[in-house]
């Protein structure tokens, strides 16, 4: 059973994803169930640990960065709502 989330990235790598799942024939939301089952099915302890850097740096320009700061509910709700307002 399929369920829905919301995300959000920078426009630019939404745009190349697009791209990227266009040219492989795949949905963009198919290409993120994939990565994320692999993320989760692979016994990787931290994203450092997970080869995803290759496919990162096909659609991002700069050097990946990955941001895993951990923060209470109330502060990445706080960041969430202030983010959509710009």
């Amino acid at each position: 059973m399929d369920s829905k989330i919301t995300l959000s990235f920078n426009q630019t790598v939404i745009e190349q994803a697009k791209q990227y799942a266009e040219a492989n024939n795949i949905s963009l939301s198919r290409l993120i169930e994939f990565l994320l089952k692999k993320v989760t099915s692979g016994g990787y302890n931290s994203l450092e640990e997970f080869p995803i850097s290759d496919w990162v740096n096909q659609l991002a320009e700069g050097q990946a960065e990955y941001k895993t700061a951990k923060r209470t509910r109330k502060a990445a709700k706080s960041a969430y709502f202030s983010a959509k307002r710009k």
